[in-house]
């Protein structure tokens, strides 16, 4: 792969040989080695490949058949938050370990610069190099959430400027209230301040050109905007200010069309298949202005979508759309979704197998809601899409195990527009990697949660190593 796969010939920093390389492109490429120089990867190739970029001052790491993939993007974690309540998490498959996350209590500004290096540091032991902080701002600046208003965007600026960041952040500016209403003059003002403004700091470490938008809630809680009607007979409703129904629609899809026309991406908690469909109309008449960018540019983002259809999917798929799922939520709160829609709705939610194959899949956290660790995300995917009767045998999973090890790696870079320099395995690419200590494909999705994770590679410099 040399040839195709390296850039200017040179001594490297960092050699991995003697392992698997998993690329992680959409072909499934594998190589044996990869060479990182200067915060980039190099070359990628055979191990005999890489006996020209070592020089005297280069590190070789022995892989003795372990595994390399792109560094792990969380595309929705609460940093800041999971940093207070750190190690809580809401929703646990291990009823033992799961304790409720309430109002993290804060007092001041260092409270928030220690959740950020808690959360930092834990996440490099997970592999993860990359998040999305979806919903930091002014919303919450007279709110409970301390954590996600102004004082952390500045936390989060400060510390790409003095090159302190240990993942690459995505954030998503909030200016409604964190799991509460927003309004149209006060998201409108927000997103058009948010498309004037500047950055003092390089994009590839913190890049603030999205907006977060919370249109509804959760089904389970019968706070879903949806066709079903739920037990007790209503249909959910939406989170957006206004005098009626109506009003509400009207609001969202002006938001909507108003980032989209501004150039910023679109985050919107929307889970009822009613409110999806409200953000992909809008998504479509914003398009179709003249002059506007086209929606892929763009990657609006349909955040949860619990109750997302096929059809919608396809939909999105046309739009350059991505749906960020949480499988670790689908998985604990399936029973209480059908105790208020019916086990029929409850049996056709979160269709994780459909949207990985139209390539909109982005799977994430959602931390503290739950564990950060990617490799029981990748496990419940698995689980849940099997129950959804998606083919068990060896070589459907291994395309499925496949499709999800992207959709953490591959497909959130390009949720972060970012596609172009990060998320796989290639020459002239973030060296940000995560060593294994086993093949993701000998153990299954089922058996990832077991396998250790060796090391982190962020920029080029090892962030984790685990002892042993």
């Amino acid at each position: 792969m040399r040839d195709d796969a390296s850039v200017a010939a040179g001594p490297a920093d960092l050699i991995l040989r003697g392992g698997r390389v998993l690329v992680m492109d959409a072909e499934g490429s594998r190589a044996e080695a990869v060479a990182v120089s200067g915060g980039t990867i190099a070359a990628v190739g055979s191990d005999g490949e890489m006996d020209g970029w070592i020089g005297p001052c280069t590190r070789v790491i022995e892989l003795a058949g372990r595994t390399v993939l792109p560094g792990i993007n969380d595309s929705h974690l609460h940093g800041t938050h999971m940093g207070v309540v750190w190690p809580d998490v809401l929703f646990s498959d291990d009823p033992a370990e799961s304790a409720r996350v309430e109002q993290a209590r804060i007092a001041g500004r260092e409270d928030i610069v220690a959740a950020v290096r808690t959360s930092a540091e834990q996440l490099s032991r997970l592999g993860i190099t990359s998040y999305t902080e979806p919903g930091i701002g002014p919303g919450e600046d007279g709110g409970t959430a301390v954590y996600c208003g102004s004082a952390a965007l500045e936390v989060y600026r400060e510390f790409a400027l003095r090159g302190e960041l240990r993942q690459r952040i995505t954030l998503l500016g909030l200016y409604g209230t964190m799991d509460g209403p927003s309004s149209l003059p006060d998201v409108l003002a927000g997103i058009e301040g948010l498309a004037r403004a500047g950055s003092d700091s390089d994009p590839r470490w913190l890049s603030v050109r999205g907006v977060k938008i919370f249109a509804d809630l959760i089904p389970m809680m019968r706070l879903a905007w949806t066709r079903h009607a739920y037990d007790d007979g209503s249909h959910g409703g939406l989170l957006v200010v206004g005098s009626d129904l109506e009003s509400q629609v009207a609001s969202l899809r002006e938001m909507v069309r108003a980032g989209h026309l501004a150039g910023l991406q679109v985050g919107v908690h929307a889970t009822g298949d009613r409110t999806i469909q409200a953000v992909i109309d809008a998504v479509r008449e914003a398009v179709a202005e003249p002059g506007a960018t086209p929606a892929p540019e763009l990657a609006h983002t349909i955040i949860h979508g619990d109750l997302v259809t096929g059809p919608q999917l396809v939909e999105m798929s046309e739009l350059g759309m991505f749906l960020n799922a949480q499988p670790v939520i689908a998985s604990a709160a399936g029973g209480m979704l059908a105790e208020v829609l019916g086990d029929e709705v409850a049996g056709a939610a979160w269709p994780l197998e459909a949207a990985s194959e139209l390539g909109v899949l982005a799977l994430s956290s959602d931390a503290p809601m739950t564990s950060p660790d990617w490799r029981v995300g990748v496990a419940r995917a698995e689980a849940r899409m099997v129950a959804m009767g998606a083919a068990t045998d060896a070589v459907s999973a291994s395309e499925r195990l496949h499709g999800l090890l992207r959709a953490y790696t591959a497909v959130p870079a390009a949720q972060d527009r970012a596609a172009s320099w990060k998320g796989t395995v290639e020459a002239g690419k973030a060296a940000d990697l995560v060593v294994l200590a086993d093949d993701p494909h000998a153990v299954g999705a089922a058996g990832l949660p077991g396998v250790e994770i060796d090391a982190t590679v962020l920029d080029g410099r090892i962030v984790f190593e685990r002892e042993g």
